[in-house]
């Protein structure tokens, strides 16, 4: 998953501390990966620019008020094919950010294209017998269209007659409006086919925790970091994500059982579903015409998250493996080209499954090697630190690092298995981060000796360490700036030798607040309109709920008839033992009927209308206590953006 982020480095300010060269350290470390790796392997570059039909000289995307959604030329100022990887990037990184900025539009089959360099995502058009078939349509309308516009200019003008949404995360739906009327779709022009229960999922995971979600994905994808060798340099799927107008059409069919197959405008496609493995809901796609797979995000040019940095359910590492060994079984022997929502394609029966059993394994191996040591007795941290992928998997470009790495995908196991407690009793009811560090700090000796120790380790290259023990000065004491500072000078190295994208936009994002304090001014809308409105009555209660303040709703109740005029369904709210509770009908006992359309609670949730205005334009009326749903709103907490990650 991606969102919309709308926050900008004008919106807080100028760094009151540059960043900082790397160390002698870190550029021993780069060398070091620069030696193990095969560099003179140049099959992904060929990859990446085959079949290049046409791209824009600049490539810069606006939105309607003239605000840049998309930026390529921020990265092309910076790297280039020709450049060697700099001392403040690791080696394996910058080639994939090389790979990521071949940009425009690409031949993968006579019938099959893909607009690549655009967003996040790839968009890919599959041509029918009259017009296109459009294949997961970005993140935001502004790209989805400029993509859309690039092929029209250069493959001619054809009606889309479909769109397929791979899975539930907004960059492979977000874009939809921007490409197709949705009267289009009310009329039956357009189809939309996307794997079962696809819209609750895209629906919820960017609801419920989509604020904690959204705080910790402008760590994730670096949003407020300059784009530079210093700063933002690649986000292992892509270049980063699109800040434009995120939207969604709900599907108008939905795929349910592998071997499903549908015949639109003549072409065939045969889905394969792979519920549990990158999304909740996904699925592959074969074209037994072109003896073409389509990977979605199961299988791209990088090891993926069992657990993404910004926060969501564990994935199951087994199931995924399990799904590409079924992908081979059922597919491998068809197909001369691979391709999927990220990355470059892939030719070639033998290469492809190779590249196939590589990418089972490498989940494969996590799985198995963690739960191994699991029952051995080791703990996360420690897996974390034991595991390493044999040669054969961890030499192959495609399963490095870039995204989701084996540190954090082996804890990621351990968490599935057993959970956040480790066995060990300190564990099990730990003090707060910040009650803690004080004492820590009082054993160690106080601030100024820790400090002084950090810094031999520091000049030592013992980062790690070093962020470990200045967290609890600066959880300790907020204000001690010489701290805040070499731990930002840590966390900066730490990020230069990172060759996960996300790894190193996470720890220059701490090294940047810790050095300019957190931001106050913008944000990320982590639930668009079109999601808001796509939510049905029962998710949208689920999300007062988790609004509601426990210690104000303690000792109340309040009792809610809500009766939607356009749904024709009546539900209850009941607010008792701090809790809220919904139910499918009314109750004898409610203190207030509300009476509304769900549009205009939506419009409410959204923030367009307030509920006294909705009353005066008589969109809602309330019979009986009107103080008891005053009562009720006043119990929902407004959840703020910008909490603190790396200072208490």
């Amino acid at each position: 998953m991606t969102v919309a982020l709308v926050v900008s480095l004008s919106s807080v300010g100028q760094a009151q501390s540059q960043p900082k060269p790397a160390s002698e350290a870190t550029k021993a470390a780069n060398r070091d990966l620069q030696q193990r790796l095969n560099f003179n392997d140049r099959d992904d570059f060929e990859n990446a620019t085959r079949g290049l039909i046409d791209k824009p000289d600049t490539l810069t995307i606006k939105g309607d008020t003239g605000n840049v959604v998309w930026d390529m030329e921020a990265y092309k100022a910076f790297i280039s094919t020709e450049k060697p990887a700099p001392d403040t990037v690791n080696p394996s990184l910058w080639r994939n950010a090389q790979l990521n900025v071949q940009y425009g539009l690409f031949k993968v089959h006579d019938r099959i294209f893909q607009v690549r360099g655009y967003d996040l995502s790839n968009i890919t058009f599959v041509r029918g017998n009259t017009g296109w078939i459009v294949f997961d349509p970005l993140i935001s309308t502004e790209t989805a269209k400029a993509a859309y516009d690039l092929v029209s200019k250069n493959l001619g003008t054809h009606p889309i007659v479909a769109v397929v949404y791979s899975h539930s995360h907004v960059d492979h739906f977000g874009g939809v409006r921007g490409i197709v009327d949705e009267k289009d779709v009310e009329a039956k022009k357009v189809q939309i086919l996307a794997p079962e229960h696809f819209t609750r999922h895209a629906v919820s995971e960017n609801v419920i925790a989509g604020n904690a979600m959204s705080r910790r994905a402008i760590y994730m994808y670096g949003a407020l970091l300059p784009r530079n060798a210093q700063g933002g340099v690649n986000g292992g799927l892509g270049q980063t994500t699109s800040t434009g107008t995120t939207t969604l059409i709900e599907p108008t069919r939905e795929i349910k059982k592998t071997g499903e197959d549908v015949t639109i405008d003549g072409v065939t496609m045969v889905f394969q579903m792979t519920p549990d493995t990158e999304a909740p809901v996904e699925m592959n796609t074969y074209f037994p015409q072109f003896r073409a797979m389509w990977m979605a995000e199961n299988a791209t040019n990088t090891m993926h998250n069992i657990l993404t940095l910004r926060g969501a359910q564990v994935r199951d590492a087994l199931a995924w493996a399990n799904h590409l060994n079924e992908t081979i079984d059922l597919y491998g022997a068809g197909a001369d080209i691979k391709f999927q929502s990220h990355h470059w394609p892939l030719w070639g029966n033998a290469k492809i499954i190779d590249y196939l059993k590589k990418q089972r394994d490498m989940y494969k191996y996590i799985h198995d090697q963690s739960v191994n040591l699991m029952n051995k007795g080791y703990t996360g941290v420690e897996i974390s630190n034991m595991v390493k992928l044999p040669p054969e998997l961890a030499t192959a470009w495609f399963d490095r690092d870039y995204y989701g790495t084996v540190k954090h995908n082996t804890r990621a196991v351990y968490q599935r298995y057993m959970g956040f407690y480790d066995g060990n009793p300190t564990t099990l009811d730990q003090l707060p981060p910040e009650e803690a560090a004080k004492k820590y700090v009082e054993y160690m000796g106080g601030a100024a000796a820790i400090l002084q120790k950090a810094k031999v380790d520091f000049d030592k290259g013992e980062y790690r360490w070093v962020a470990e023990a200045l967290k609890q000065v600066v959880f300790a004491d907020p204000g001690n700036v010489a701290a805040k500072h070499m731990l930002a000078d840590a966390y900066e190295q730490m990020g230069y030798q990172a060759e996960s994208g996300s790894w190193r936009s996470v720890y220059l994002q701490g090294a940047y607040e810790l050095r300019n304090g957190v931001p106050d001014v913008g944000g990320i809308n982590s639930a668009s309109p079109d999601t808001i409105r796509a939510m049905p009555p029962e998710m949208t209660f689920d999300y007062f709920a988790v609004r509601l303040n426990g210690e104000k709703a303690a000792g109340k109740k309040i009792v809610l008839n809500i009766d939607f005029s356009d749904l024709k369904k009546a539900y209850s709210l009941v607010v008792e033992n701090g809790v809220l509770n919904h139910a499918a009908r009314s109750a004898p006992d409610a203190d207030a009927k509300v009476t509304l359309t769900k549009a205009t609670l939506d419009s409410i949730q959204l923030g367009d209308i307030t509920p006294e205005q909705a009353i005066v334009a008589g969109n809602m009326k309330i019979e009986g206590r009107r103080e008891a749903f005053v009562d009720f709103v006043g119990l929902l907490d407004k959840f703020p953006f910008w909490f603190h990650i790396v200072t208490p």
